[in-house]
């Protein structure tokens, strides 16, 4: 998925699209194993467009980096 044209679009329920790169990326998400994994790009994405100016973030899937 390198080209724009193969990069997965959301939308919310108006219709309206969504760029998750305009969304910050919680700190959890920086310290998590998934961060840099591509087959959980977009429901990383999702889960942070779904929460995106709620005051806590939550993730079910976080799994913390291990440290080397």
């Amino acid at each position: 998925m390198d080209t724009p044209d193969e990069r997965p679009r959301y939308f919310d329920d108006d219709g309206s699209e969504l760029n998750p790169d305009l969304i910050s990326k919680p700190s959890l998400c920086i310290s998590c194993v998934n961060d840099e994994d591509p087959n959980e790009e977009i429901l990383c994405n999702l889960n942070r467009l779904d929460q995106q100016g709620e005051v806590d973030f939550e993730c079910g899937a976080y799994e913390p980096k291990k440290e080397n």
